[in-house]
């Protein structure tokens, strides 16, 4: 029973500690590089990208709890980014 306990306890953690959050979305600024916002985020959950004409493009995205943040790169640098989460109901 205790064994339960704990796991419960260290996924609510968990859940709580997210990097996830309206806050780190906000301090993501254009400009910044993928090693920037990988610092403040983590990992991507997933990412993508493409190379054409000397540009290079990626396209990330950070889940975690209810929200996603997506982050597009170009040549390394964010150009554009979006924070979804869903509304209660």
């Amino acid at each position: 029973m205790q064994k339960i306990f704990i796991a419960i306890a260290a996924t609510l953690i968990l859940a709580a500690c997210s990097k996830i959050t309206q806050d780190n979305y906000n301090k993501v600024q254009d400009g910044m590089t993928e090693q920037e916002v990988q610092a403040l985020l983590g990992s991507p959950s997933e990412s993508s990208g493409v190379q054409a004409v000397g540009l290079s493009g990626t396209s990330s995205k950070w889940v975690g709890g209810d929200a996603t943040i997506t982050i597009r790169f170009v040549n390394g640098k964010v150009a554009l980014k979006s924070f979804d989460k869903p509304s209660a109901k």
